[in-house]
C-alpha cells in the first residue's frame, strides 16, 4: 500500500468516526446546522480524494450519500428517523469498503445497488417537492414577462445593478440539484441569468472583505492547527516506551550504585529527574481519551435499544479522561458487553417501568474517572437490578457450582457468579445474549491487563459494573518488600499505608482468632496474611515475636488485609515484564521486574494473595450502614494524625499536611546560622528541631533522623522526629467547666498528645528583602553566640 492511500484510510476512517458521533446527536437536535455541515464534509471529503485515487464503488456510494445530505442541508429534507438510519447504513457501507481497501488493497466484490436505491428512495420526497415547485415557477414567470411591454423590461433589467432586481426565487434555481436534469428549463434559465446579473454588479468591496476578513483567518487557523500536530506510528511509540522502559531500570541501578559516593549525587539525582520527566512525556503521546470509546456507544445504544423495544437515555460523563492507547483498545470490547448487557438485562421495557412506578424511559450512564494510579470506568443502569437469588439457581442449573457451595454463598460472592464462563440467566438464546460468554469477556479482557472489575446491584433500583484499569502497563510505582530471603514488589495502588510491630509487642499487638491472625488497626479487626508462610507453607518460619513485623495494609477488590512481611526497601519505579506461564499458573503474581540492584523480583498481585489466603472481611460491605456511619467516618478521616515521637515524647503531625517521610543520615542536614536546613535539588527544605533530635546525634555523622516533610501554607517545611509511630484518629478536648475547645492538643489512643505547629517553624530570609535581612539573621546568630 503506498503512502497515500495509507494516509486517505487514516483521514476517511477519522472522518467517519466524526460522523458517526454526529448523527447519533443529529436525532437529538434534527434542525442543527453545524452537525449536518460536518456530516456532509466528512461524506464530501471521502467523495472528492476517492475520483482523485480511482476507488469507483466507493465513489459512487459516497456521492449518492452526499446527494441525500445535501438536500438535508438545504432544508429540503429534515433528519427524521428512517433518514438517520439510511445515514447510518451509508456508514457502516463506507467503513466496510474502506476495511477491504485497507485489508485486500481493493474495493472487494461487494454490490450496493440496495443501499443506492434505499438513500435515492429518501430522497424522493424532496426532489418531488423541487420538481413541482419549479413548474409552478417557470408558470408564473413565463405570465410575467408575457404582460410586461418590452420597454418596461428593458427599464428593469438597465436596473441590474440596484436592490430591485435581487429577487429571492432565482437563488435556489442558480444551484443546481442533485439528480436534475443537466438541461435547464426556460424558467431556470431566466432565473439564472438574473442571479448571474446580480452577482456581476454586487459591489467587490463587499466581496473583498468577505475574502479579506472572514477567509484569510480560517485559512491561518487551518494552517497552525495542521502545523502542530504530527502523525506517528503505534510501533514507533511501543519501541520509544520500551527504551523508557530499559532507561528507568539503568537509572535505578545507577542511583545506587552512585549512592554512597557524593562526587556522583548530583549527576546521578539530574539523571532521575531527567529520566522522570522523558518516561511522563511519552507516557502522555501514548494516551489518549476515552472519548474514543466512548463516541461508539450512542450508535450501540441507538440500535439495540430499538431491536428491544426499550426507550433509553445515554448519559456520559468524564470524556476527558485519559488512557493508554493499548489499554483503550483492550477494554473496548469488555464496554461493549457491559452495555449490551445493561441494555438486555437491566433496563426493563417502558410498559414494565410504568408499572413500577418509572420512568418509561431508562437511563444508562457511562462515567469515567482517574483515582490515583487507575482509570474508573463505570456502566450504571436504573433497571431492574439482579436478583440474587435467581442467580444463586441458574448457576445451580447450569452445573457451574454445587447447590451445598451456593448456599454458604453471600450476595457479593453471587454477585461474582455472573462472571463465570456459560452463566446466563436469559431464558432462550438470541443474538444479543443468552450464551453465557458477555460478562465471561468483560472479567477476562480486563483482568488480562491488571485491571478489576466490580458490581453492584439494588434489586429495583439498577446496576453499577465498574472497572478499574492501570493508566499504563508498562512503568508503575512499586514497594520493595523482603520475605523468605528474596526481593518482592508490591504496586503501591494497592498499598494503603505500612505498619510496623516490633518482637517485643508482637504477642500483644497481634491477636489469634481460631489460628488466624488478626492485627487492630483503629479499633478494627484486620486479617493478616505472612508472606513467607504462603509462600512456603510447610517451612521452618520465626514466631512473629522473634522478629521485626512490617505490615503492609492492602486493599484488593473491596477486602482489606495485612500482609506481613520481614523487611522493606526503598520504592522504585518498576518495568513490568510478562510472566511466564509456569509462574502464571502459581496465582500469586501478576509480573516480574529487574530492581536497581540488578536482582529478579516477581511483583505481587494482592487481590490472588487475598483469595488463596482465604480473606473474606470487605471494606466495601461495612459501607452503606447509612449516612449517619458516613458521615462519622468522614469527619474521623478529617481529624487523623500522624503519631510520632519527639525527645522522648508523643507529638501529633496532622495528616492532611504530612507529604511524605525522609529517612536520612544527619550528615545531610546543613545549616544556615543556626538553622538546619536540607538542600533538595536547590530546594531549601527548613527543619524544625524544637525537639532536640538533631543535637543528640551531633557527633555522630553516621546516624539516621528521620525528617517529616509538610505541607504549611504554599510552603513545604521539616519536622525532625526520633520515629514514626502510627496513624490515630484524634478527638476533641474541652477545658473544664466551659465549653472552650483546648488548641494545640488532641486526644490520641486515649493520650493527651500535643500538635505540632507548623505555622511556627520560622521562613528562611528571602532574597527579596536584600542582603540586610540576612546579615540581621548573622549578626543575631553571632550575638547569640558570644
Amino acid at each position: 500500500m503506498d503512502e497515500l492511500t495509507r494516509e486517505f484510510l487514516i483521514e476517511s476512517q477519522e472522518g467517519l468516526d466524526r460522523m458517526e458521533r454526529c448523527l447519533t446527536e443529529l436525532e437529538e437536535r434534527p434542525e442543527d446546522a453545524g452537525l449536518i455541515g460536518d456530516i456532509f464534509r466528512s461524506v464530501h471529503t471521502i467523495k472528492g480524494t476517492t475520483g482523485f485515487l480511482g476507488f469507483k464503488r466507493l465513489e459512487k456510494l459516497a456521492h449518492s450519500g452526499e446527494n441525500l445530505l445535501g438536500l438535508v442541508r438545504e432544508g429540503k429534507l429534515i433528519a427524521d428517523g428512517p433518514t438517520t438510519t439510511g445515514l447510518l447504513q451509508l456508514l457502516d457501507g463506507l467503513r466496510s469498503i474502506l476495511k477491504s481497501i485497507e485489508v485486500e488493497g481493493t474495493e472487494g466484490d461487494g454490490e450496493d445497488t440496495v443501499l443506492i436505491a434505499r438513500l435515492e428512495e429518501l430522497q424522493a420526497p424532496a426532489q418531488a417537492q423541487v420538481k413541482h415547485a419549479r413548474v409552478r415557477a417557470g408558470a408564473h414567470q413565463s405570465a410575467a414577462v408575457a404582460d410586461v411591454p418590452q420597454e418596461q423590461h428593458q427599464a428593469t433589467a438597465s436596473k441590474a445593478d440596484g436592490h430591485s432586481v435581487a429577487s429571492a426565487p432565482a437563488a435556489p434555481a442558480s444551484t443546481p440539484e442533485p439528480g436534475a436534469a443537466s438541461t435547464p428549463e426556460p424558467a431556470e434559465e431566466l432565473a439564472a441569468a438574473g442571479t448571474k446579473a446580480v452577482q456581476e454588479k454586487a459591489p467587490e468591496k463587499v466581496v473583498g472583505e468577505a475574502d479579506g476578513e472572514a477567509g484569510k483567518p480560517r485559512t491561518q487557523a487551518a494552517g497552525t492547527a495542521a502545523e502542530s500536530t504530527l502523525r506517528v506510528d503505534v510501533t514507533l511509540l511501543n519501541r520509544m516506551m520500551n527504551l523508557v522502559g530499559e532507561l528507568v531500570l539503568t537509572r535505578n541501578q545507577v542511583l545506587q550504585a552512585t549512592a554512597a559516593d557524593p562526587n556522583l549525587t548530583l549527576l546521578s539525582r539530574r539523571l532521575d529527574m531527567v529520566t522522570a520527566d522523558l518516561r511522563e512525556s511519552v507516557m502522555k503521546a501514548r494516551m489518549q481519551p476515552v472519548s474514543n470509546i466512548f463516541s461508539k456507544m450512542p450508535r450501540i445504544v441507538r440500535d439495540l435499544s430499538q431491536s428491544l423495544g426499550r426507550r433509553v437515555k445515554l448519559q456520559m460523563e468524564g470524556q476527558e479522561t485519559e488512557l493508554d492507547k493499548s489499554l483503550l483498545e483492550a477494554i473496548k470490547d469488555p464496554l461493549t458487553h457491559a452495555v449490551r448487557n445493561s441494555l438486555d438485562h437491566g433496563i426493563e421495557p417502558p410498559d414494565v417501568r410504568q408499572a413500577a412506578g418509572k420512568d418509561p424511559e431508562g437511563t444508562l450512564k457511562l462515567r469515567a474517572l482517574q483515582e490515583g494510579s487507575h482509570v474508573v470506568i463505570e456502566v450504571s443502569d436504573d433497571g431492574a437490578g439482579i436478583g440474587v437469588e435467581k442467580v444463586r439457581q441458574k448457576a445451580v442449573e447450569r452445573g457451574l457450582i454445587t447447590a451445598e457451595r451456593a448456599a454458604q454463598l453471600v450476595e457479593r460472592e453471587l454477585l461474582q457468579l455472573i462472571f463465570l464462563p456459560g452463566f446466563s440467566t436469559a431464558a432462550a438464546v438470541t443474538n444479543v445474549s443468552g450464551r453465557g460468554v458477555g460478562m465471561d469477556v468483560v472479567k477476562t479482557n480486563v483482568e488480562k491487563i491488571g485491571g478489576k472489575v466490580e458490581i453492584e446491584s439494588r434489586p429495583g433500583k439498577g446496576t453499577t459494573l465498574r472497572m478499574r484499569i492501570p493508566l499504563t502497563l508498562a512503568i508503575i510505582p512499586a514497594l520493595i518488600v523482603r520475605s523468605v530471603q528474596q526481593s518482592f514488589a508490591l504496586p503501591q495502588g494497592a498499598l494503603s499505608e505500612l505498619v510496623h510491630v516490633p518482637p517485643e509487642q508482637a504477642a500483644t499487638l497481634i491477636e489469634w482468632l481460631e489460628g488466624a491472625p488478626l492485627y487492630r488497626l483503629r479499633g478494627k479487626l484486620l486479617p493478616l496474611v505472612f508472606l513467607d508462610r504462603l509462600l512456603v507453607p510447610k517451612g521452618d518460619h520465626k514466631a512473629s515475636t522473634d522478629r521485626d513485623n512490617f505490615i503492609a495494609v492492602l486493599n484488593a477488590d473491596g477486602r482489606q488485609f495485612g500482609l506481613v512481611v520481614d523487611g522493606l526497601a526503598d520504592p522504585e519505579e518498576i518495568v513490568v515484564k510478562p510472566l511466564s506461564t509456569v509462574l502464571k499458573n502459581i496465582g500469586l503474581y501478576s509480573g516480574a521486574t529487574v530492581l536497581g540492584n540488578a536482582d529478579l523480583a516477581l511483583i505481587l498481585d494482592p487481590s490472588s494473595i487475598a483469595m488463596k489466603a482465604g480473606v473474606t472481611m470487605s471494606s466495601e460491605e461495612q459501607k452503606g450502614r447509612g449516612a449517619e456511619e458516613q458521615t462519622e467516618a468522614e469527619a474521623a478521616k478529617n481529624q487523623e494524625y500522624l503519631l510520632v515521637e519527639v525527645a522522648e515524647r508523643q507529638a501529633a503531625v496532622p495528616l492532611a499536611d504530612v507529604l511524605r517521610i525522609e529517612q536520612l543520615k544527619v550528615s545531610r542536614i546543613e545549616y544556615i546560622g543556626y538553622r538546619p536546613v536540607l538542600n533538595f535539588e536547590g530546594q531549601l527544605l527548613p527543619v524544625d528541631d524544637s525537639g532536640g533530635v538533631l543535637a543528640a546525634v551531633a557527633g555522630n555523622p553516621e546516624a539516621e533522623i528521620i525528617v517529616v516533610v509538610c505541607r504549611e501554607g504554599n510552603r513545604q517545611v521539616g519536622i525532625a522526629v526520633s520515629h514514626v509511630l502510627d496513624v490515630a484518629g484524634g478527638g476533641e478536648l474541652f477545658e473544664a467547666g466551659t465549653s472552650a475547645r483546648a488548641g494545640g492538643v488532641t486526644l490520641l489512643k486515649n493520650r493527651v498528645t500535643g500538635v505540632v505547629d507548623l505555622g511556627g517553624v520560622p521562613p528562611l530570609p528571602v532574597e527579596e528583602n536584600g542582603p540586610g535581612e540576612w546579615s540581621q539573621f548573622t549578626d543575631g546568630m553571632a550575638e547569640a553566640a558570644r
